[in-house]
């Protein structure tokens, strides 16, 4: 009876393991038809027409490739024929015989994509996918590898993308994405492969990819990058670095030491050739061709061990080349064509003896002298690159000095104004102070609230789109709330008891009532208030207004404070933590891409203001998770008004430590 019993369960555990990987197989292959619908049938995915069989023994192709785990689709690579065409004219729009047509949604094939939540390779080429690549792209949290390239994407590329924080290779090559590139870059710490060739990217060259320490290849060729290239020295990983064509103007900085390939060429660098380039003893292929480069290039760079193509061509390097030049074994291509560069060829470039293929017309050598300029030729353009050096120093010099003039006589203008006008200033302020000498409050001097000065970011942020603090009245918030029925209580906070609302156009709320003694100012509680609202952040819980009313029936002595609050529907922290819900237990990318959204949060707290918002109550209660999963803090900046409300709750208002800024959230929730 033992033996049957033991049969009978393996029996069951089988036949529930082989439905269960039917199912998912089913469930797989039907999101690949629908795929192939979206993509237009494309010839590459014919094979899945009326196909039954076990996906992930599906034969692979150059065109095609599905690649399992576990009977989970992991690897999924579609390889099409519609080839990018470069267009000026391109508008973001479909293109007849080029992109997929116009009823193609690319929000719909990215939704149906990212259901295949296992996928740790994505490489979709050549398909005629068209539009702005949509944020929901990081659902496909395990990605590996990203490749989108030779498509018709257009637009920014997507913030979230940087919560893929397990993307070793990102590949965009041959689209219309336009903007700066990415600053937040940084946040993939496992890149190891950074392309975005032949795009419409403008603006720096982003200093953040300098923190991405793992990367091995950069490629940004063919854009409109400008500016200053930073000092790469830091990524000690990197063998590639491809910046052709774009209109990059500084000195060329610092390079690491392992680098392999260095292709620069077709921008706009000046300056000397640092000697620190003749020290990459893993170098093989240098490109500075078509530069504002001068000066004598450095020798050791010809005899570098592993050197085997040196491109140095249209230059304005000038001056002769050392006579004892020696070339290293390995180099077999230097092109020194169009520069200036005067005096004898060393023996190691105008030997006839090696393979070694040299180019060095359009010079003013002393051989050659078909395809060389006269020397007075290089001469006079060495001086007039001398003469208009100096002018443009001596140009900086006077405006530097007319500058730094102007700023005295400024300065001297302001100190004679205020002197005058000093003892009216001090009656006034004397006048001020006495009239609110008792109720300043503490912790905050009177000249910042008087000004209302916030510094650095909190300014920027309050005009950057952020939500308007205003003034809401007591009969608003009745009506928000059913006069604040108990049904739309949602508990006590550290600081006040909070309310669910819905304001009169709709928009969900969470309110805070607060009391305070009526004996404090209420004008030092509403420039206060004021305060609070310019804190404007990205993971900061929106401050969307306040209501101050003193008429409280059953207190006299007391006026109460309601903050209005944006409301975050997915929770708090601690409930996506708890082990009663594992379904709503977040993975790890998640957890980690909150807490360093928490943090910035922080940061800006400490930081970005003046005086500093501390003692913001930092629990996993209190940051919250919007609808995108997106971390806010919330119960923050209370500092700036505590000292108005501890006295109430040491009057016996204790309130529970716990804050809430929505309903609680449980598992049914």
């Amino acid at each position: 009876m033992g033996w049957s019993s033991w049969l009978l369960f393996f029996y069951l555990s089988w036949s529930f393991f082989i439905s269960s990987t039917h199912e998912s197989q089913t469930y797989q292959l039907q999101l690949l038809q629908q795929l192939r619908k979206h993509l237009e049938h494309p010839p590459q995915l014919d094979i899945l027409e009326g196909y039954n069989g076990d996906l992930c023994n599906l034969s692979s192709s150059p065109n095609l490739g599905i690649v399992c785990l576990e009977n989970t689709v992991t690897e999924l690579k579609i390889m099409g024929d519609k080839l990018v065409k470069v267009s000026n004219d391109f508008n973001g729009f479909a293109i007849p015989n080029q992109t997929l047509s116009e009823s193609f949604s690319i929000d719909s094939f990215v939704t149906t994509l990212t259901r295949l939540t296992s996928l740790k390779v994505l490489r979709l080429v050549s398909l005629g996918i068209w539009g702005p690549l949509p944020d929901k792209i990081h659902r496909l949290y395990s990605l590996e590898v990203l490749d989108l390239s030779s498509n018709f994407f257009s637009g920014s590329v997507p913030p979230l993308l940087s919560r893929l924080v397990k993307l070793n290779s990102l590949t965009l090559d041959g689209n219309y994405f336009n903007g700066s590139v990415p600053d937040w870059l940084d946040s993939l710490s496992n890149l190891t492969i950074l392309s975005l060739k032949s795009n419409r990217f403008n603006g720096q060259f982003p200093s953040s990819i300098c923190r991405i320490i793992t990367l091995t290849d950069i490629a940004l060729s063919h854009n409109h990058l400008t500016g200053k290239l930073p000092d790469l020295s830091t990524l000690s990983s990197l063998h590639m670095l491809d910046l052709r064509e774009n209109k990059l103007d500084s000195d060329l900085p610092g390079m690491p030491k392992e680098l392999i390939t260095v292709l620069l060429s077709n921008n706009s660098f000046s300056g000397k050739i640092p000697g620190q380039f003749g020290q990459l003893n893993q170098l093989q292929h240098l490109d500075l061709s078509l530069n504002h480069l001068s000066g004598i290039p450095p020798s050791s760079m010809f005899s570098l061990p592993n050197i085997s193509y040196l491109n140095l061509a249209s230059n304005m390097l000038s001056g002769p080349l050392p006579n004892h030049l020696l070339c290293g074994s390995k180099l077999g291509f230097v092109d020194l064509s169009s520069n200036k560069l005067i005096g004898g060829l060393p023996s190691c470039l105008g030997s006839m003896l090696d393979k070694r293929v040299v180019k060095f017309g359009g010079n003013c050598l002393s051989v050659d002298s078909q395809n060389q300029h006269q020397e007075s030729y290089c001469n006079v353009a060495n001086e007039e690159g001398k003469q208009s050096r100096c002018r443009a120093v001596g140009i900086l010099v006077a405006a530097i000095g007319g500058a730094v003039l102007v700023i005295s006589l400024l300065a001297l203008l302001v100190v004679f104004l205020s002197r005058r006008y000093r003892s009216r200033r001090t009656f006034k302020q004397n006048i001020i102070s006495k009239v609110e000498q008792d109720n300043i409050p503490t912790g905050v001097s009177s000249e910042v609230l008087a000004n209302a000065r916030f510094i650095s970011e909190a300014a920027k942020l309050g005009t950057q789109g952020a939500p308007v603090c205003r003034v809401f009245t007591l009969e608003e918030l009745k009506e928000a709330t059913n006069n604040f029925d108990s049904s739309s209580f949602m508990g006590e906070g550290s600081i006040g008891k909070i309310y669910k609302g819905r304001l009169e156009n709709g928009t969900c709320v969470a309110i805070r009532s607060l009391s305070l003694l009526k004996k404090h100012s209420i004008q030092n509680l509403k420039v206060r208030l004021d305060l609070l609202s310019k804190l404007h952040h990205p993971h900061l819980v929106g401050l969307l207004g306040h209501c101050v009313d003193s008429g409280i029936q059953n207190d006299s002595s007391s006026t109460k404070v309601f903050l209005v609050y944006e409301y975050l529907s997915n929770g708090n922290y601690r409930t996506h933590l708890s082990e009663m819900c594992p379904e709503k237990a977040l993975g790890w990318p998640d957890r980690l891409a909150i807490l360093i959204g928490v943090a910035k949060a922080v940061h800006f707290l400490h930081t970005g203001v003046i005086p500093g918002a501390f003692n913001n109550r930092l629990k996993t209660d209190n940051i919250l998770l919007d609808e995108h999963r997106i971390a806010k803090l919330s119960d923050y900046g209370m500092s700036i008004i505590t000292d108005e409300i501890e006295k109430p709750e040491a009057k016996g208002d204790v309130l529970k430590s716990r804050i809430v800024a929505q309903p609680p959230v449980h598992c049914s929730y």
